[in-house]
């Protein structure tokens, strides 16, 4: 017997009916090992040796893997056909090699790029060994991740307080968006006009024809510049006659796009369907997972994770002879189309994204999956036919016209041109038409008459229209994908995971489908653009991804290029470990001074303190963040967010009255955590050591602005908590006010929460009291872990157990057997997918196996559960932070060692997180070949 082991259940289930009696295929459910999320798993020191740790649930899975190989002659390794998948591969086989698991079986290696029978059935006939290269760059890549997380992020913590982390490749990439909102900020606009004539032929066929020139020279998009120079050329225009003095016609064709790579799908799906790219992937697994049809399962695309644009021989076939039998001879070419990578960094020799069959149509596929999926096949099976259908024909037409004005200086000749397009032929356009990031002004799309040179035209309108220059878009998250992959930054299997995390780590926010970066993750981008300026590099992180390309095709040792990196990395965080804080917020004052402190419409200085006057606002770093304030605390104590234009900011201090009572100012502020009220001003101490009362403040309830707020609404949210009433039970009482989870009224011990309609300055008793009595029924009632079900969206398609849509303390989640994911402000929980919480879910899993804060959660429970020096060993290791997972995300991992026996006698990491990881004694026991392999 056979036993072939896969990664998810699914495909273990389809390849099982398949092979039939004389297999045995398992799941290893993805990664079974991986780095421990602490200080030591990969030593610098000792020749970058990595120690590995297997997860709860892995070792069940390994278990049942050794427990079939007994019974077997020959363990066959089926993973992906990437270098992930050769690395999960590898981590089946090493820990097999450990547990003494493989006695005399032979070892083979197959891939597939297609879970169909056919593919399936000849890939077993092609066994390979384990690609040892492509392991190697896996272990270079993984190192890299570990080392930038793991030694950047706790420098992060200490110099920013509030920052999360830093990785390789998410730091760059937020670079990236944050590049972008400071072009954005430092844009002028100018403003520029254009002149429009809408003509007439003969046979009263009416176009447009554009202003291009004016008296023997040409003139450009933003040549005129003012409503006068508009007005004139105008007036010139009114009184001009029209000739056509040239028409011309080309011939042009147009080629249709490549089929998808992982890229351009993700791009192609944003674009047309609104698909987030880890929702995209998500798909795109169950497509080529595959369906039942017909009594089989089968795949219903190829590997989905590829730079690859080429399609197999027989695919190319079985599409040619589709097109020629649904569209006609007339749309295939007369020879199969070849495309060539452009992509500097194009590796894994796989197919382009297709259908595995051509003749499986959209509309056939869409009876047995669901909405989204039907959706992303038919965009991938479009795309894919269309590749090789023939060439559009179009004609391109440009007619040249002068318009002849008489002036009091004499005559005037003004140029104007038409441009259209007329598409004879439209081949691939039939069935596929590749979507644009950006809008653009496309005058040859229109359709020109029929017109002769000489021949005169007449004037119907002229028009002068005002524009001005607009500023660079912000990224959408299918336009940053397109811009990484240009730059050649990370690998296009990582986009998805890159893109969530910062997300998930509130560095970036996604707002009417752009990228728009928090001011989190600005300063967190100035940190590094100021201190590791190499590292944030673009030409730097795509010179690295190329040198891991080559370790995949052997060409250079995967050592020697962790061993540069490593020796530069290490002597920047060294540089920085003695900085104090202050030398770094002058150097991100000065970085980011036009975005936090922006010219003033009187032209005094921005750094002017509007609360003091002779203070100088700077940029600070507390518990929760950065915040500005004045540089004469505690003497003046004005702080605000760091946005001062951002939604709900306020600009220094608005005096919106007098309190009637006291006849203090009544105010309006900015501070740290968002607007708020306060009466009167803060007074000085008379002496040193005297203590002075501070002056009443209220926080603005969740969902009022700032721009709502008046005199009267200010004091009655200043005079909270109020009487509302006294108990008509027992006289006591009841109070209404706003707490930390929101507005509540109060009697006795007993707090519950007001409900939506509800207005915390009017409410009477009557509600009161009956908000109390339900919530003493139901004491539950308005707890994070209440009694509210949720809404089931149906089970996790792989880890089984109901995905539901709760209600929390801090927001709408989504929960799945204890793993909740939190929804993002731009998702309505009411119309959330089961696809769209899977991936939350997915990523806030990944997220927990990778924590930078796993340390501390490992050691307090290290504190409950073992002897005290156990626990002091546990809280040894800083918590650390990894890169937002290269390739395929990796599942949360426990403390179940599976470590070479050399790597567990390692010393405790050393304390000092900006040092190099501790040094671990070398082992007296003999090193197995396995070992070596890991190391």
């Amino acid at each position: 017997m056979k036993l072939v082991v896969v990664e998810s259940p699914s495909k273990a289930k389809t390849i099982n009916k398949y092979l039939g009696s004389g297999y045995e295929v398992l799941a290893s459910f993805g990664h079974i090992r991986d780095l421990p999320a602490k200080d030591g798993s990969v030593d610098p020191e000792h020749d970058f040796r990595m120690l590995w740790e297997v997860d709860p649930q892995s070792q069940k899975r390994v278990s049942d893997i050794a427990r079939a190989l007994k019974n077997a002659d020959t363990l066959v390794l089926a993973t992906d056909p990437d270098r992930e998948g050769e690395a999960i591969s590898w981590h089946v086989l090493e820990v097999l090699k450990e547990k003494k698991a493989l006695k005399d079986q032979a070892v083979q290696r197959v891939v597939f790029n297609a879970i169909t029978k056919q593919s399936v059935t000849e890939a077993l006939k092609h066994p390979r060994p384990i690609d040892s290269a492509l392991v190697d760059a896996y272990l270079a890549r993984r190192a890299l991740d570990y080392l930038v997380g793991f030694t950047l992020s706790p420098v992060l913590w200490r110099k920013l307080p509030g920052a999360r982390s830093a990785g390789r490749v998410q730091s760059v990439a937020l670079r990236l968006v944050c590049d972008r909102e400071l072009e954005i900020e430092k844009f002028v606009a100018r403003e520029y006009w254009s002149l429009v004539a809408k003509l007439a032929t003969p046979r009263g066929d009416a176009f447009e024809a554009r202003l291009v020139g004016a008296d023997g020279r040409k003139i450009q998009r933003l040549d005129i510049g003012s409503g006068a120079e508009a007005e004139d050329f105008k007036r010139a225009l009114e009184a001009a006659t029209f000739t056509v003095t040239a028409v011309e016609a080309k011939p042009a064709r147009r080629n249709p796009p490549p089929p998808f790579t992982t890229s351009t799908m993700q791009q192609e799906a944003s674009r047309k369907l609104g698909f987030a790219p880890a929702i995209t992937m998500r798909l795109a697994q169950r497509l080529y997972e595959g369906v039942e049809i017909g009594g089989e399962t089968t795949g219903l695309i190829t590997y989905m994770r590829t730079d690859g644009i080429d399609m197999a021989p027989e695919a190319i076939s079985d599409i040619r002879t589709m097109i020629g039998r649904n569209y006609g001879n007339n749309y295939v070419p007369s020879s199969p189309r070849v495309y060539q990578n452009k992509s500097k960094n194009a590796q894994e020799a796989h197919e382009a994204v297709r259908p595995t069959s051509a003749s499986r149509t959209p509309a056939e596929v869409a009876k047995y999956v669901d909405r989204d999926q039907a959706r992303l096949y038919e965009l991938v099976w479009n795309r894919a036919v269309a590749s090789q259908m023939e060439a559009a024909e179009l004609e391109r037409t440009t007619v040249d016209i002068a318009a002849k004005a008489k002036t009091a200086s004499g005559e005037r000749v003004i140029d104007l041109r038409a441009s259209g397009q007329v598409v004879k032929f439209d081949g691939f356009l039939t069935l596929y038409q590749e979507g644009q990031d950006e809008a653009s002004e496309d005058d040859e799309s229109r359709r020109l008459p029929a017109m002769a040179e000489n021949e005169k035209l007449t004037k119907q309108s002229i028009d002068a229209t005002q524009h001005f220059t607009e500023p660079p878009p912000r990224f959408s998250e299918a336009a940053l994908v397109k811009r990484m992959e240009e730059l050649g930054i990370g690998r296009p299997s990582t986009y998805a995971s890159v893109l969530q995390v910062l997300q998930d780590r509130g560095y970036v926010r996604l707002d009417k489908k752009r990228l728009i970066p928090e001011d989190k993750g600005r300063v967190v981008v100035a940190f590094l653009e100021s201190f590791f300026a190499r590292y944030v590099e673009y030409d730097f992180t795509a010179d690295l991804e190329e040198k891991l390309d080559k370790i995949s095709n052997g060409e250079i040792d995967w050592r020697a290029v962790l061993t540069e990196f490593w020796d530069g990395f290490i002597g920047s965080v060294n540089d920085i470990k003695d900085l104090r804080i202050t030398q770094v917020l002058d150097a991100l004052n000065e970085l980011l001074g036009p975005h936090i402190f922006p010219a003033r419409a009187d032209g005094g200085d921005p750094r002017q303190c509007p609360n003091c006057g002779n203070g100088k606002l700077s940029l600070k770093v507390g518990r929760f963040g950065a915040f500005i304030g004045c540089s004469n605390y505690p003497e003046c104590n004005f702080t605000r967010q760091m946005t001062p234009g951002g939604e709900g900011a306020v600009q220094g201090t608005k005096v919106l009255g007098k309190d009637p009572e006291t006849g203090l100012d009544v105010t309006l502020r900015s501070g740290r955590f968002g607007p708020y009220l306060q009466l009167g001003e803060q007074q000085k101490p008379a002496k040193k050591g005297e203590v002075v009362d501070k002056p009443k403040r209220a926080g603005l309830p969740k969902g009022v602005s700032p721009d709502d707020i008046d005199l009267d609404k200010a004091l009655g949210l200043l005079s909270l908590p109020r009487d509302v009433g006294a108990s008509p039970e027992d006289g006591e009482m009841i109070v209404a006010g706003i707490g930390r989870f929101g507005p509540y009224v109060k009697h006795g011990k007993v707090y519950a929460s007001l409900e939506d309609g509800d207005d915390v300055l009017t409410v009477g008793l009557n509600r009161a009291v009956t908000l109390i009595a339900e919530k003493i029924a139901n004491p539950k009632k308005g707890r994070r872990f209440g009694a509210d079900p949720g809404r089931s969206l149906g089970d996790h398609p792989d880890k089984g157990g109901p995905v539901v849509v709760k209600k929390g303390r801090f927001g709408p989640y989504v929960s799945n057997n204890g793993v909740n994911a939190t929804i993002p402000a731009d998702k309505n929980p009411e119309e959330l997918t089961l696809t769209d919480a899977v991936v939350l879910l997915d990523a806030r899993a990944a997220q927990l196996g990778n924590s930078p804060r796993k340390g501390k959660a490992a050691a307090k429970g290290a504190r409950s559960k073992a002897t005290k020096s156990a626990a002091k060993s546990a809280t040894k290791s800083p918590p650390t932070a990894p890169d937002a997972g290269d390739e395929k995300p990796v599942k949360a991992k426990g403390a179940v060692k599976s470590a070479a026996k050399p790597a567990a006698k390692a010393k405790a990491p050393a304390k000092t997180p900006t040092k190099a990881p501790a040094k671990a004694k070398p082992s007296k026991a003999k090193k197995s070949p396995k070992v070596a392999a890991a190391e």
